[in-house]
């Protein structure tokens, strides 16, 4: 394989286990909180089946969509929920967080184990979804390669995608304590990974009105390399953004204490 190919191929996957990291610390502290409720042993149990579920249905959802992923439809479709569910996590998170939580954390009815269980598989679903449809989109623009096409993709692109979910869940399992108090003390890097994730979306929305079936934008420019570079430029800006335009908690903190 090429030198240049390589380098691009390996460029995306550390891309990918960046943003893999950060969707997955969030995945993990959603299913702490889901299980936080039941008694210990249950909890590890439920959590136990929630990593086994992420596990099938993560790759289950790259093999399903490896078949379709040519289809401008399904391109369509793939832009428009990760567009929904950046925009609607950031502006949960900015104008509704904490709002009256705790009432509604008094009022929720706890489940069961198996109920707690088949929530958590719900939520493992929808992650599988985020998580390849995301990859997918930073994937499909790649050059092609001499492997031997999985579906209706590229042997290279399935590869580097398979890496990408495999170690967004090995970080799931064993790393996400530390993605998770990253998270804590650096909010703002919750809102830059889903800001990531819309962008992600706007990338795959170019790759469908550039589709031969469509035609609404050329071919050629939404796999262009000045459109490459304006997309990973436009990334790597809302990642430094998130990083360095948000303050430790603790920085926070302090700033409060001494205006008190």
């Amino acid at each position: 394989m090429d030198v240049a190919i390589l380098l691009e191929y390996g460029w995306v996957l550390l891309l990918l286990i960046g943003l893999e990291g950060l969707l997955a610390a969030d995945n993990a502290l959603v299913l702490a909180i889901m299980v936080k409720h039941l008694p210990e042993e249950e909890r590890r149990r439920a959590l136990f089946y929630g990593l086994a579920g992420a596990f099938v249905f993560r790759f289950a959802s790259l093999f399903i969509i490896s078949f379709l992923v040519d289809v401008w439809q399904v391109q369509a479709i793939g832009a428009l929920y990760l567009l929904f569910i950046a925009i609607n996590h950031i502006v949960r998170k900015l104008y509704f967080s904490n709002k009256g939580q705790q009432t509604k954390d008094k009022n929720k009815k706890k489940s069961g184990f198996w109920g707690t269980v088949f929530k958590v598989e719900l939520a493992d679903i929808a992650f599988a979804v985020d998580s390849i449809l995301a990859a997918v989109a930073m994937a499909m623009t790649l050059p092609n390669t001499n492997l031997p096409a999985i579906g209706g993709m590229d042997g290279g692109k399935f590869l580097v995608i398979f890496a990408g979910g495999l170690i967004g869940l090995i970080i799931m399992r064993f790393a996400a304590n530390y993605f998770v108090k990253l998270l804590h003390s650096k909010p703002g890097l919750e809102i830059a990974a889903f800001a990531i994730v819309g962008w992600v979306g706007v990338k795959l929305a170019v790759l469908t009105l550039g589709h031969p079936d469509v035609g609404v934008i050329s071919y050629e420019f939404a796999h262009s390399t000045e459109w490459k570079l304006i997309f990973y430029g436009v990334l790597l800006g809302i990642a430094a953004a998130g990083w360095f335009l948000t303050k430790n908690k603790s920085e926070e903190q302090t700033i409060e204490n001494n205006t008190l």
